[in-house]
């Protein structure tokens, strides 16, 4: 029991200075016009120091604010990464400065297709990644892709 409240006190001391060094680095919500608006209650990315975080982008046309719904898994893949892109600029930063993608698939027998897409965007030190086929996206889009990327 006393190992345990320890532990406890650890954690919470951790989590207390955790979230006052998180503050001191300074949370930015960065917004692009570039990309598509947030659909919901999130912002289109974060920063917090060198870091910034990107929501997930689906292939929404910025300009037409739908989803190209009966576009090819490739051209999904286009427009998410450069509706990714858009949202990178905004920070100053490019496709080189991501660090890792995370990439959820309708249907992963589309896995070769978006990836031949997604390599011509990282042509040289591409991220780290994880791809996973998943049940469903929003507005029943083939692909979603969210970014961390870092500042030199």
């Amino acid at each position: 029991m006393t190992r345990l409240t320890f532990v406890g006190s650890y954690l919470a001391t951790w989590l207390v200075f955790g979230t006052v060094n998180a503050e001191d680095a300074g949370k930015r919500v960065i917004v692009s016009p570039a990309a598509p608006a947030a659909i919901g209650p999130y912002s289109q990315a974060i920063k917090v120091g060198k870091t910034l975080y990107l929501s997930g982008q689906i292939a929404i046309d910025p300009k037409t604010k739908q989803l190209i719904a009966s576009a090819s898994i490739e051209d999904q893949t286009r427009q998410v990464l450069e509706n990714l892109k858009a949202v990178l600029v905004a920070d100053g930063l490019s496709m080189e400065n991501v660090v890792s993608a995370t990439v959820f698939l309708k249907d992963l027998n589309e896995f070769g297709k978006m990836n031949e897409v997604y390599g011509t965007f990282f042509k040289s030190e591409p991220p780290a990644r994880a791809t996973v086929e998943v049940a469903r996206l929003p507005r029943d889009a083939k692909i979603e892709i969210s970014v961390i990327a870092v500042h030199p």
